[in-house]
């Protein structure tokens, strides 16, 4: 696990985008994120599977005690088995250089010493049994790393009955994958669950032996600093250690996203890099002593983080940069990877509106049931079957899975709000307030938005596999970034690690702007937004956000100014655009400080 043959992984996308992507890279050393969202969708892909590799397979039905957590084993544990078959497959097929070894080299990094060395052996002629133990030494699988958004931990019930809280839904695919035979990392986004965090506690397999070594590890996905470190903490008051710090853009990425106050994410990984060993070692003091209390096994050696980050990126140059300026271990490729069906899941007609979509096609919507931004695609087959519905007078989802039933408004068990009770019930209540038609329009309008993501987002991969959908329907939620418009062919695994690796080119057009200019002007965006949405009646509380988020991005524009004008050897060819994109963006933040200084000054 301390080896990464690539300097890039695949983060997760949606619920199945990435469900079974492990099971065609990690053989070549590319680490994967899998959803843990849906059990379901789990289950079915573990009935598939088992019946293509001839495992025996019995189904864990929702009838079995803790069948969600056990669900999610098998299927973690049959993903490691047929990993290692095939890694191992590959190793011993490598003196006859097949297919798969060619594939494993061709695809490493340009700096990668492995294929010299192999070279190096087969021209020494040393015995097969050398080579094989040069193979076991050097040659790393793709990590199997599992996802879990921690305030996505419904309360679950035996039909009127409160299961206890480890069985809500965060708790328990938690459970599932600590359960598993995998060796490999949990994602823990979508902020802070101290219930959670504290259960985690209870697994040995996420505590250090004596040389800093875990069986399981700990990576935490987090958009600025201080989240890191009181997270951090937090977890070290538990007795758990984060090996990896996943900082990602707060707007300029798919999925949900988590905008910063402000905070842009050059500056940010400049305050890691700063602050890089503080962070290790002031976490280190927090969990050395909890370990003490807990009577567990001191490490004799320093324990390590590793600092990632993903968001936005889409050339070569950028990533060898980002690693190169900021000493980052790894750069997460999300969205690219959409368009490569050999490693994601994605069904045919979703990948050709994927392949067709520019810049006013992907946009940041309201439509997720947990009240959080979330990026989409326009007329994906989800949102075109949600105004179906919208225009029969029938608004929302007959909710089949529940994933995200959280609101307690009208029932204490939950409800999601984007079900056909909740929009009902919510509709029904609108109407008794006697409002204006353009107030009461609005209010409508937010209640009818949101959209059955927890079910859409995975069933691309039911289409895909020809399962059946009855549950589900066959509407397709999909949340590729802004980097998607400038990608417009299908991929194969070669084409896309080439480009990452500057081999080859794989952006289609000539005006792609730079990962930071882009995050820039997606956040004057938001902040726009939030402006006007606060115009008419300001509180204190929101012109402080305001201001506060304004000299954020200031702040972090002046940052930029001064790292291109002194990049010596990098982004040379887009040096003066970028400078300049970088005035106009200050100016358009120059024009809204002063529209909000008016508004403050007018109420």
């Amino acid at each position: 696990m301390n080896k990464r043959a690539h300097s890039f992984h695949i983060p997760v996308m949606g619920i199945g985008f990435t469900i079974d992507s492990p099971l065609k890279v990690a053989q070549y050393g590319i680490d994967s994120v899998i959803s843990l969202v849906d059990d379901i969708l789990i289950e079915k892909l573990r009935k598939m599977y088992s019946e293509k590799f001839e495992i025996p397979y019995q189904e864990i039905t929702n009838k079995v005690d803790d069948f969600r957590a056990k669900r999610i084993t098998s299927y973690l544990n049959l993903i490691s088995d047929v990993v290692d078959k095939k890694f191992e497959a590959m190793k011993k097929s490598a003196l006859e250089m097949s297919h798969d070894f060619k594939t494993y080299l061709d695809l490493l990094p340009g700096n990668s010493h492995l294929k010299a060395e192999f070279q190096n052996l087969l021209e020494k002629g040393v015995s097969k049994s050398d080579i094989k133990s040069w193979l076991d030494q050097r040659l790393v699988k793709g990590s199997i790393d599992v996802n879990i958004m921690t305030k996505v931990d419904k309360d679950n019930y035996d039909k009127d009955e409160k299961l206890p809280v480890e069985y809500n839904d965060a708790h328990a695919a938690f459970r599932g994958f600590a359960n598993s035979k995998l060796n490999s990392s949990v994602v823990l986004s979508a902020g802070m669950n101290p219930r959670l965090y504290a259960y985690m506690s209870s697994f040995n397999d996420f505590f250090p032996n004596q040389h800093g070594e875990f069986k399981k590890k700990i990576i935490l996905k987090v958009s600025d600093y201080r989240s890191a470190l009181i997270q951090g903490k937090f977890l070290a008051k538990k007795g758990l250690w984060v090996s990896e710090y996943r900082i990602e853009s707060g707007l300029n990425c798919g999925g949900h996203a988590f905008a910063t106050d402000g905070y842009l994410l050059g500056p940010v990984l400049a305050e890691f890099k700063a602050n890089r060993e503080a962070l290790r070692s002031s976490i280190e003091s927090v969990l050395i002593k909890e370990l003490e209390n807990q009577n567990k096994v001191i490490p004799n050696e320093p324990l390590s983080i590793k600092i990632s980050a993903q968001g936005g990126v889409g050339t070569h140059e950028e990533h060898e940069f980002l690693i190169e300026e900021y000493q980052l271990d790894a750069v997460g490729w999300g969205t690219p990877f959409l368009l490569v069906p050999e490693a994601t899941t994605v069904d045919e007609q979703t990948l050709d509106k994927l392949l067709l979509a520019k810049e006013d096609d992907l946009y940041l919507s309201d439509i997720s049931p947990l009240g959080i931004p979330f990026n989409n695609l326009k007329n994906n087959t989800k949102d075109l079957e949600k105004e179906t519905l919208i225009n029969k007078g029938r608004p929302g989802s007959a909710c089949p899975k529940k994933f995200v039933a959280l609101n307690k408004e009208f029932k204490d068990n939950g409800i999601c709000t984007a079900s056909r009770e909740y929009q009902y019930l919510k509709i029904k209540a609108l109407d008794d307030l006697s409002l204006s038609e353009s107030d009461y329009n609005k209010e409508y309008n937010k209640i009818i938005e949101k959209s059955c993501t927890c079910v859409g987002l995975g069933t691309s991969a039911l289409l895909k596999y020809n399962l059946d959908t009855k549950t589900e329907g066959a509407g397709v939620s999909i949340c590729p970034g802004p980097n998607m418009a400038y990608y417009s062919k299908v991929m194969s695994l070669n084409n896309m690690t080439d480009h990452i690796y500057g081999r080859a080119n794989m952006i289609s057009r000539k005006d792609r702007p730079h990962m930071f200019v882009k995050e820039l002007f997606i956040y004057i965006d938001y902040l726009k937004k939030k402006f006007e949405a606060t115009k008419t009646e300001m509180t204190k509380k929101e012109e402080k956000y305001l201001l506060t988020f304004l000299e954020n991005m200031k702040s972090g524009v002046a940052y930029y100014k001064s790292l291109f004008l002194n990049l010596q050897d990098k982004f040379q060819d887009v040096k003066n655009d970028v400078l300049n994109q970088l005035e106009s963006g200050d100016f358009v933040l120059r024009i809204i400080e002063l529209e909000i200084e008016d508004e403050v000054f007018v109420s």
